[in-house]
């Protein structure tokens, strides 16, 4: 049986919970023996994307402390997995701790990624009946180059209808410091990406981010707008 150890972004741990146990369900539904590092903390991004290199570090020599024995790491965003599978290499570390990236970068899994390329699974079993949107994150997408395997899932499902949004490849806006930097700008983005939602009039959008997510919804549920957001684990978690 396989034991993947799963990380939980700040943004589960804080303020999507249900996220993360939905993970675990999942998981132990598909086989696996689902492991927890109460200790875990952040993966470095929010320091590093703002500047603050050396506490950055810090941060991700903690996270490769306590991954560094684990056979492979599952992360809940793509975002966080970029962190870990593409920054963590280019941080100015000593060569033993370069080598500990290098290493815990290749067995560290975007979620979605895990569940159809690593366990081979394409097909959970699940039934919805309605019109679904996937939103594709920036780091998801253009870092990790994670397209296909959401949309494999989601599609599997029956009776669901999968719809692709006319601006799918478009930002949300949020990009963590750049929501509270420009938030004039990251708006309307936000807003852009709401009008293509309207328009593909879908009953629910899905996503691999919580943070995209909760720019959507809250932008929406700020403008009356009548939208549901979740993210894939916790929607197909729903449907066990």
């Amino acid at each position: 049986m396989r034991t993947p150890h799963l990380f939980v972004p700040c943004i589960v741990d804080q303020l999507y919970p249900a996220t993360g146990l939905a993970a675990l369900k999942l998981l132990k539904k598909l086989g696996c023996d689902p492991q927890y590092n109460s200790q875990q903390t952040c993966c470095g991004q929010p320091a590093y994307n703002a500047g603050y290199r050396d506490d950055a570090h810090i941060v991700a020599e903690r996270f490769m402390q306590l991954f560094s024995s684990a056979e492979e790491i599952v992360s809940l965003s793509g975002s966080c997995a970029t962190m870990i599978k593409v920054f963590y290499k280019q941080m100015d570390l000593s060569p033993s701790l370069r080598n500990i990236a290098h290493e815990i970068g290749g067995k560290t899994y975007e979620i979605t990624d895990y569940i159809v390329n690593q366990l081979g699974i394409t097909d959970i079993g699940v039934s919805y009946n309605g019109r679904v949107a996937y939103h594709d994150s920036c780091h998801i997408m253009r870092e990790l180059r994670i397209v296909d395997e959401p949309r494999t899932l989601l599609q599997s499902v029956e009776g669901l209808k999968l719809i692709e949004l006319d601006l799918a490849d478009r930002c949300c806006g949020f990009g963590g410091l750049f929501a509270s930097k420009f938030p004039d700008i990251s708006t309307a983005m936000g807003e852009d990406k709401l009008a293509s939602i309207q328009r593909a009039e879908v009953d629910i959008v899905v996503g691999c981010d919580n943070s995209c997510l909760m720019q959507l919804q809250g932008l929406a549920d700020k403008r009356g707008m009548n939208l549901r957001t979740k993210h894939i684990v916790e929607f197909l978690g729903d449907l066990l």
